[in-house]
């Protein structure tokens, strides 16, 4: 293999996963810029070299841009929601003109915003929204209906009662970005990367009113298709003209759409576009320039991926120079020290940037950067202001270089990097920063099960400084509750039975409440039926925990330094004052029937729930492990079962069904 065919491979893959990342996990990894620079690259070597252009490359496949996610129904659209081809000079616009005008005569132009959103199909019979879905992969998208009827800027009837299909972008204001963070980032969540990022990760919620609770909006910004006797207009023939009539029929329309005809006309409303850009309350990463006739554009047709008629001009992010003034740490909701630049305010698109986050110590360390520095920045994804350089050429020789904290800032704890991890965290169970997390996560569903002592009240609790740690929960009394707001006598006494309840949960329950890295609910349960009790688990040494089945060297280290850590000592006795159940877990065994096997379980079986399978598997002797290997006896497979399956035939393992499964428990 050449240099350049290796070179070819790795930036194709590389795309390619990018590109899933960002259409199908809503999990940006670079920035809108990054990627496109990185199709450029991709298109100069196939330019050059066509011998190596693969079937796979993200120049050829309409599939790499997105899949229909499982959890809702396939839609193939009738029409192709394609793609565009994206553009960045003024000198590629005018080639894309100076093709389009050797093809058709005397075209006219429209220019307009590109929405950085969701692109949606939008299906009305007689007027009534019938159905709406996502692009997914411009041939198959997801059936989101009941979502985007949940925005208000969907009308669920128009005015007239046409059939037609259109096109729109979903979206997110900037202002909702902000607000929605804050709450994550209070809850100890992800935060969304960009307003595409949250657009995307509210409308394919499987429950309609979390998409409602975002404040999604839509511009239509093209007519797919109409059925010609349902309308009252003579037939549309330019695209202008199908916008007027879409926001007749009760449409929220593209907010800015200009008809030009000389190349001048197209430049300067490409530069009034990226002038407003800073303005507008919503993101946009581009001008569209778009053939006005319809009939041209037939004429002018399309390519597998991208229409022939029409480019996207990128324009590129916006670079200021400042200078760091200080890195301070922010401890997080789940416990991570983030270091932030502290910045001499500078203006970027739209916004004035005082302060940025570095990320984690190997950022840092991989830019450089130290506290006096002069920097670019730039808004990736233009929303999250980032450091992309550091000019070294400035220095002066008085900057100061910065180490993470091997303490707590905030409560005092040490700090660990765990091998393998790029954060750095607080090792305090009690401490300040992350206790609305914990208080969260301890009386949540999977934990202690406090039902009634949700965010909002934990919130009030917090804000009436009624308490101060996880144990406090145990020490309020009916009058505290009702003195919060909403909250009344039956309310109060409905919380104050839940808490008191919780004190008889198993210990499985109380071992997951913690939030020990690595632990979940069923390795709390493994752990809880190993041992004794609470007591007995705190003085394990890690090889006795390592030797657990499922536990691992890596938990066993987790729980380890959990247990020394002296807030953790402070919390348990408090806990056990309040009478909390420490005892360790029984199993439940029925017989042994399955004693010294191991059963894995994938797909979706007819009516049992994965967890109450695994439920019966341990009552009769049996463990549940969540890979197959050579250990494996049985895998229980269901409907859509996935690599397990494979990996089971593969390796010659029993596969049976739920049917085979109710014949060996009979």
């Amino acid at each position: 293999m050449t240099s350049i065919e290796k070179k070819y491979n790795e930036l194709k893959d590389k795309i390619n996963y990018y590109a899933s990342k960002y259409y199908n996990d809503d999990e940006p990894e670079i920035s809108d810029f990054e990627y496109d620079m990185l199709m450029v690259e991709l298109r100069n070597i196939e330019k050059e070299h066509p011998e190596l252009i693969a079937k796979d490359s993200p120049t050829q496949v309409i599939v790499a841009t997105g899949k229909v996610n499982e959890k809702f129904s396939e839609v193939t659209h009738e029409v192709p929601l394609q793609s565009l081809q994206d553009v960045f000079n003024l000198e590629d616009v005018n080639d894309f003109l100076n093709r389009v005008e050797k093809e058709v005569e005397n075209p006219t132009y429209c220019v307009e915003t590109k929405i950085d959103g969701l692109s949606v199909s939008l299906e009305y019979v007689d007027g009534v929204l019938v159905r709406g879905s996502t692009r997914g992969n411009g041939l198959v998208g997801e059936d989101v209906t009941e979502n985007l009827k949940a925005i208000k800027t969907i009308p669920s009837k128009l005015t007239e009662k046409v059939t037609i299909t259109v096109r729109g972008e979903v979206y997110l204001p900037r202002e909702e970005l902000d607000r929605i963070n804050e709450e994550r980032e209070a809850l100890g969540e992800k935060i969304f990367a960009n307003c595409r990022n949250a657009a995307a990760g509210s409308l394919r919620q499987l429950d309609s009113q979390v998409t409602a609770s975002r404040n999604l909006s839509v511009f239509i910004f093209n007519m797919q298709s109409i059925v010609a006797s349902t309308s009252s207009r003579h037939e549309i023939t330019s695209h202008y003209d199908s916008i007027q009539y879409m926001k007749e029929l009760g449409m929220n329309v593209i907010p800015y759409s200009k008809k030009c005809k000389t190349i001048d006309e197209i430049y300067a409303a490409i530069k009034e576009i990226g002038d407003l850009r800073p303005t507008l309350p919503f993101d946009i990463d581009g001008a569209v320039i778009k053939v006005d006739d319809l009939k041209q554009r037939d004429e002018l047709g399309t390519t597998v991926k991208v229409p022939k008629w029409a480019v996207a001009y990128k324009y590129p992010p916006e670079k200021k120079e400042t200078k760091v003034l200080d890195i301070v740490i922010q401890v997080g909701r789940t416990g991570a020290l983030t270091p932030v630049a502290i910045l001499d305010p500078v203006p970027v698109a739209g916004s004035i940037i005082s302060k940025t986050t570095l990320h984690n110590e190997d950022f840092i360390n991989e830019k450089d950067i130290k506290i006096g520095d002069t920097v670019y920045i730039q808004k990736a994804g233009d929303v999250i202001p980032e450091v992309v350089e550091v000019l070294k050429n400035k220095r002066t020789g008085k900057e100061k270089s910065f180490k993470m904290p091997t303490m707590c800032p905030v409560c005092g704890a040490p700090t660990e990097r765990v091998e393998g991890e790029a954060v750095v965290r607080c090792t305090g169970i009690e401490c300040p920063a992350q206790l609305f997390r914990s208080l969260v996560h301890f009386a949540s569903r999977d934990a202690m099960d406090i039902e009634g002592l949700g965010p909002a009240v934990i919130e009030q609790l917090l804000d009436a400084k009624l308490i101060s740690n996880v144990a406090d929960i145990y020490s309020l009394k009916k009058e505290d509750i009702m003195a919060l707001e909403r909250m009344g006598d039956k309310s109060a006494d409905n919380l104050i039975n839940a808490i008191n309840k919780s004190k008889t949960n198993s210990l499985d329950k109380l071992l997951n409440s913690f939030g020990i890295r690595h632990v979940g609910g069923k390795s709390a349960k493994i752990i809880a039926q190993s041992f004794e009790d609470l007591d007995a688990i705190s003085n394990a040494s890690v090889e006795e925990l390592a030797s657990i089945h499922e536990v691992g060297q890596i938990m066993a280290e987790s729980i380890c330094e959990f247990f020394k850590n002296p807030q953790t000592k402070d919390l348990i006795k408090k806990l056990k004052s309040a009478g909390l159940n420490m005892k360790g877990l029984q199993k439940e065994i029925v017989d042994n029937r399955f004693e010294g096997m191991t059963f894995v379980l994938t797909g979706t079986l007819p009516t049992l729930g994965r967890k109450e399978a695994s439920d019966i598997i341990e009552k009769y002797g049996g463990k549940v492990s969540g890979s197959v290997s050579k250990k494996t006896n049985y895998v229980l497979a269901g409907e859509e079962a996935g690599s397990k399956l494979t990996k089971a035939q593969e390796l010659g393992i029993t596969i049976i069904s739920e049917d085979d499964f109710n014949k060996m428990i009979k």
